[in-house]
């Protein structure tokens, strides 16, 4: 059996920067990943990021992805593709399952920043090719070069469905229309007025009712909604489409930290079951850390520098820190993570994060 000081789980901007923070702070670090290359969802983002110098602004996402990958390599990070981690046992081994063999692996700290997962949406027709989630569509367009669709309709505006609408205008297809349950949008307004100005109409209080076609999608009959999102009868309308692109938001991908035996609570302001942790991204498990979505589904921004913290934190627990330091590089990533969560977005995840930490003391009492 392989041992090793510090095992990631997800090579994703969390885990990135935690394997980083690790690494360079005297940690033996390996990072296991399912995909073929390390970056997760920063190597399908074409966009730019906005924001601050620490947190990348103007640099497009898949550079961002690329610049973590040299830096990890340089600080002798041991990252290892087309690798699945299936479970984590007794004694913190960990199970993983490359080029069909399985092998075990013990690891004195364990980061898991496995990130999330798209949520779906049920209605007549759902099953038809041609009805998508929107991280499957930029995966697609992005990374593959193929468009899925040439009339599109989006369903959510959030700001996954605002950015990736615009990304289907740029690859040319035509997005007919964006819908939202909700009376108003839920994305950043920086990237609905792109839409507006290539105009795409985005409606609020309107939902899917069903997709239309033989054997796949040829159209989608849409409908507005009253205040409890109920349907309004006669509202219903036809347009023509071939492709229905699900922005639902997304769920954390809990389920390994939990078979560990992490303690989870359910937060609905940051998309579903989370495994309860402190300031430092230790878990209800000794030696178990999360960072990035698992965590609360967040902003990129915001996953690295969670993973940056975890990085620190095990670096601290395994005695690569003195006390001094720890606290100082703490003290400016939290700096940095209260400039992220400010603003009528960041407020209401900011608010459930500080639920969480007060969840893990009253379990650690």
């Amino acid at each position: 059996m392989t041992e090793i000081e510090v095992a990631v789980i997800g090579a994703g901007p969390a885990g990135l920067c935690a394997a980083i923070e690790a690494s360079k702070n005297g940690c033996q670090t390996m990072v296991f990943d399912e995909n073929t290359a390390p970056g997760g969802q920063l190597l399908k983002q074409i966009h730019k990021f906005f924001g601050s110098k620490d947190h990348k602004a103007s640099k497009r996402g898949f550079e961002i992805g690329f610049e973590l990958q040299e830096e990890a390599s340089s600080v002798g990070v041991n990252i290892n593709p087309k690798s699945t981690v299936f479970g984590i046992f007794e004694n913190n081994v960990l199970g993983v399952l490359k080029d069909g063999k399985a092998q075990a692996i013990k690891a004195k700290q364990i980061i898991i920043s496995t990130g999330a997962s798209e949520n779906a949406i049920a209605f007549p027709g759902w099953t038809l090719p041609g009805v998508m989630g929107a991280g499957a569509v930029q995966t697609m367009v992005n990374l593959h070069r193929v468009l899925p669709g040439r009339k599109v309709l989006m369903v959510g505006s959030g700001n996954v469905g605002l950015i990736v609408s615009y990304q289907l205008l740029q690859a040319g297809a035509q997005v007919v229309a964006i819908i939202e349950s909700k009376e108003q949008i839920g994305g950043y307004e920086v990237h609905s007025a792109k839409i507006r100005r290539a105009g795409t109409p985005i409606l609020t209080s309107c939902t899917i009712k069903a997709a239309q076609g033989l054997s796949e999608v040829e159209s989608a009959i849409i409908a507005a909604v009253d205040q409890e999102g109920v349907i309004i009868p006669g509202s219903e309308e036809v347009i023509e489409v071939d492709l229905i692109c699900l922005a639902a938001g997304l769920s954390p991908l809990a389920e390994l930290a939990l078979m560990a035996g992490c303690k989870s609570v359910f937060s609905s302001e940051l998309g579903g079951h989370i495994p309860i942790h402190d300031e430092n991204m230790k878990t209800t498990m000794d030696n178990i850390y999360i960072a990035g979505d698992i965590s609360g589904v967040e902003e990129a921004s915001t996953a690295m520098e969670e993973g940056r913290m975890a990085g620190v934190s095990v670096a601290d627990n395994l005695g690569f820190l003195d006390k001094t330091k720890f606290n100082e590089i703490k003290s400016e990533i939290n700096y940095r993570l209260s400039n992220l969560r400010k603003g009528p977005f960041g407020d209401i995840r900011y608010e459930a994060k500080k639920q969480i930490f007060k969840i893990n003391k009253k379990k650690a009492r």
